[in-house]
């Protein structure tokens, strides 16, 4: 099991065992490189932890924990874990803001906890076995476990298919459990206690104070770039990669930048970087994405993914992390800024289906007229907008958004696996967890669903296959709740995302990059799949180790149709070739 996280962790490896425990660790060395190997325990030896991420409030935790009569013995934030346990107990992850998956031992009570952070930025697996747990920070490193099960649960690959991803506690793997974001696992002789610890709120608060905002978002920056490694910026040249940028290089001079080139024109946001690198006065890297790469990083994809993620930006993002690593150790980057400002189209069309709902008896009519469109492989081509909004139109109001962001509809998911299956059963739970209006429950549910498990595993995954820690300042606790509980109407402002946000970023950027159209971290899949990846597309799903679950008349059909022009299948046939991919890779 330790093993199989070679490539997460290659700076070191560390091995616990006592009567009833045995904890592996492989060390990624980014604070004190000399004093934080792990697993670390205390000195009388009751307490024992791995955690795999950082402790960004460590230095204020330590220095409470000192005036309560604690001793460090290094600099290294997991030993804070440990003291914060032995003065709080298993309420210790209540004071702990970070990114953070740990599992922590107590040799006296006998006791396991495993912890995850509030936003499921690092993961975390486990499988109860007839004796015990086992559990691991990747689902291939808790495949090794010999009592693990190796069979598909064909539910969660019906979820998989609809949404992109396999939603906690579920996995794609019959038996495994993905720990929640916010939650804590206490497992012991007297049974197991799984309790969430926070709870985002969305909505509620007063309008913004830009000032305010400005403040929160420099401390949750500046807490990130505490490291003893170096470090740089991941810039695609939006908003929310160049506000991080801005206030790193205010905090920070010779701040180097990084992003891709893509060729074709339809995907690359190179120059805005680029202008945003030269307004701030970075040091500025570029990454080609040709063809070539991209298929390789593709076929490499059953390896990167420790569990299927359907989004194609997999691919340029792993490009990225792998030439980020030939110069730093350790980025930041913009992720959770759509999520908390409603900064993804979605958001205007989920104005625009209410405006249009007495016409939706017009739907039929509608999808016919969409079906005349010429079919269209570029960045959210007119044809693939219209056809994703009236999939949406017909679809109730608390699975909307799980249709629009999702690759395959409902129908389709049966005719591929048979049966009839409840692929939204998480999007309707989540939706109706939330409060308020119709539109902060849509944010509530992106950030626990789409957020969690489909951007930040995804940016995990390609980050971590390559041992590079990627940070999220936009997802600082403080920062995050300030921004969640703002109104509406300081998110979407009539058709316009991130309102707030944009009226702190006309402080710090330019004009035409405040005000630049979405475009988003994609891939040309589409016309790749017709081209340069179609005879790998073709192998893994119609040749001979093709998952027979799968009914192969119609992923022919999916194929040919999109090989021939006639429809677009992009989403749909890449989430199936990325599962296909995982399958065979660890020979599932």
């Amino acid at each position: 099991m330790s093993a199989a996280l070679r490539r997460r962790g290659p700076d070191g490896e560390g091995l616990y065992k006592d009567d009833l425990a045995r904890l592996a660790h492989r060390r990624l060395s980014i604070i004190d490189l000399g004093g934080g190997a792990q697993p670390m325990s205390t000195p009388d030896g009751r307490r024992t932890v791995v955690t795999n991420g950082e402790i960004y409030n460590f230095v204020e935790l330590r220095a409470r924990l000192e005036a309560l009569g604690h001793r460090f013995a290094t600099r290294s934030d997991t030993e804070v874990i440990l003291h914060a346990h032995a003065q709080w107990g298993n309420d210790c992850v209540q004071y702990l803001d970070g990114m953070f998956a740990f599992a922590l031992w107590d040799r006296e009570t006998r006791e396991l906890l495993l912890a995850r952070d509030r936003f499921g930025k690092k993961p975390l697996y486990y499988r109860r076995t007839a004796d015990g747990i086992a559990f691991a920070s990747t689902l291939t490193a808790l495949l090794a476990h010999p009592s693990v099960p190796r069979a598909i649960d064909d539910d969660a690959l019906a979820e998989y298919l609809a949404l992109d991803y396999v939603v906690a506690p579920r996995t794609i793997i019959t038996g495994v459990n993905k720990l929640p974001a916010a939650h804590a696992l206490v497992v012991s002789a007297k049974g197991d206690r799984e309790t969430p610890y926070w709870q985002l709120k969305v909505g509620g608060g007063k309008p913004v104070d830009v000032d305010e905002l400005q403040a929160r978002l420099a401390a949750a920056v500046k807490k990130r770039l505490v490291s003893d490694v170096p470090l740089g910026v991941l810039l695609s040249g939006g908003i929310d990669s160049s506000l991080v940028t801005a206030f790193a290089a205010r905090e920070r001079a010779g701040i180097h930048t990084f992003s891709v080139r893509f060729s074709d024109p339809s995907f690359d946001e190179s120059s805005y970087a680029r202008d945003v690198a030269a307004h701030l006065g970075t040091t500025h890297h570029e990454a080609d994405i040709d063809v070539s790469t991209a298929a390789k990083i593709a076929t490499d994809l059953g390896e990167i993914l420790d569990e299927p993620i359907g989004d194609a930006s997999i691919v340029p993002t792993t490009l990225l992390s792998r030439f980020v690593r030939e110069h730093v150790t350790v980025a930041l980057g913009g992720d959770g800024g759509d999520e908390l400002f409603a900064g993804y189209p979605t958001y205007v069309a989920h104005q625009l289906a209410s405006a249009l709902g007495p016409l939706r008896m017009l739907a039929p009519a509608a999808h016919k007229l969409a079906g005349l469109l010429p079919v269209s492989h570029d960045n959210f081509s007119f044809d693939f907008k219209v056809k994703k909004l009236l999939l949406g139109l017909d679809a109730p109001r608390d699975v909307r958004n799980a249709v629009w962001l999702g690759a395959t509809p409902k129908p389709l998911v049966d005719e591929l696996l048979g049966g009839d299956h409840d692929v939204y059963a998480a999007a309707r739970a989540r939706y109706a967890d939330g409060r308020g209006s119709h539109l902060e429950r849509v944010l509530y549910q992106d950030i626990g669903l789409y957020m969690c498990h489909g951007v930040l595993a995804k940016v995990d995954r390609a980050s971590m296959s390559t041992a590079l820690e990627v940070r999220a300042p936009l997802l600082d606790t403080a920062f995050a709740e300030y921004a969640a509980s703002l109104p509406v109407t300081d998110k979407l402002h009539h058709t316009t995302g991130k309102h707030a946000l944009k009226q702190l970023a006309y402080r710090y950027l330019p004009k035409h990059i405040v005000e630049r159209p979405k475009k988003g971290f994609g891939m040309p899949v589409g016309k790749w799949l017709r081209g340069e990846l179609a005879d790998l597309a073709h192998d893994a799903l119609l040749g001979g180790g093709r998952y027979t679950r799968l009914n192969k008349p119609t992923v022919e059909r999916l194929v040919r149709e999109h090989a021939d022009g006639r429809a677009d299948h992009r989403q749909r046939l890449w989430t199936l070739l990325v599962f296909e991919l995982w399958r065979q890779r660890n020979k599932l």
